[in-house]
C-alpha cells in the first residue's frame, strides 16, 4: 500500500500536503496522527508540528485481480483477468495458457479459486458484492453440457421407470438440473447426500 508521512503547523495542513502529494481524495485514503501540534515556550521556542501518516486504501478490483493472476501463476497458469462489473456481479473471466489446471475435474478448482475471490475482493470492503469466475467461457460450455444431460437421462428414466442418480456437483449445477427438468410433467428431480457429495436424483412423478 502506498503511504506517506507529512508534517504541517496542523493536523489538517499535513494532511493536506500528504494528499497533494499522493494525488487523491480524502475518501481514498486511511489518516494516522502521529503526532499533534503543540506550542512551545510563549508560543515561539520549541513548538511542535503535526505529524501525519496517509495511506492509500487498497482497490479492491486490482486486488482481486492481483490475487487470481498470482494464484494462477504459483498453479503454473500464465492468465490475463478481464473484469466487468456489473450492479449484481464483478465477472472476472481468465484467459491464457493452462486453464485446465484453473479449472480442474468438472470445474471444483475453479469453484473453489470463485470462493476465494469473493473472500479477497469482500475483505475490508463496506459494500459487498458477488464475484463471478470464469475461464475459457467453461462456465457456458459446463451448462450446455448440463441441460443436454438432464434431457437424456430424464427421457432414459421414462423408458426404464428407474431413477437415476447424477454423480456429485456444488449446488450451481445441481440448480441446472432442477431448473432444466422442472416443467416436464413426467420427471421429478430432487437431492441427496451431504456436500460436498451432494447428488441429483431423477426419478418418475
Amino acid at each position: 500500500m502506498q503511504s506517506v508521512v507529512k508534517q504541517g503547523k496542523t493536523v489538517e495542513e499535513a494532511i493536506a500536503l500528504a494528499l497533494a502529494e499522493l494525488g487523491v481524495s480524502s475518501e481514498q485514503v486511511e489518516t494516522e496522527i502521529l503526532e499533534e501540534p503543540s506550542k512551545g515556550f510563549f508560543g515561539i521556542l520549541g513548538g511542535k508540528l503535526a505529524k501525519v501518516k496517509v495511506t492509500v486504501k487498497p482497490d479492491p478490483l486490482q486486488r482481486l485481480v492481483d490475487f487470481l493472476t498470482g494464484v494462477c501463476e504459483r498453479m503454473g497458469a500464465r492468465v490475463r483477468v478481464d473484469v466487468k462489473v456489473t450492479d449484481e456481479v464483478i465477472k472476472a473471466d481468465l484467459e491464457g495458457q493452462g486453464l485446465g489446471l484453473v479449472i480442474g475435474k468438472h470445474g471444483q478448482t475453479l469453484d473453489s479459486l470463485q470462493y476465494l475471490a469473493n473472500v479477497v475482493y469482500n475483505r475490508n470492503t463496506e459494500a459487498r458484492q458477488r464475484v463471478v469466475l470464469d475461464a475459457g467461457g467453461y462456465r457456458a460450455r459446463r451448462e450446455e453440457a448440463l441441460l443436454r444431460l438432464a434431457t437424456w437421462l430424464a427421457e432414459k428414466a421414462k423408458r426404464t421407470g428407474r431413477r437415476i442418480m447424477l454423480e456429485p456437483m456444488c449446488a450451481h449445477e445441481r440448480r441446472i438440473i432442477h431448473t432444466a427438468l422442472q416443467h416436464d410433467s413426467q420427471i421429478v428431480t430432487y437431492s441427496e447426500g451431504e456436500e460436498p457429495y451432494r447428488k441429483v436424483v431423477i426419478a418418475l412423478k
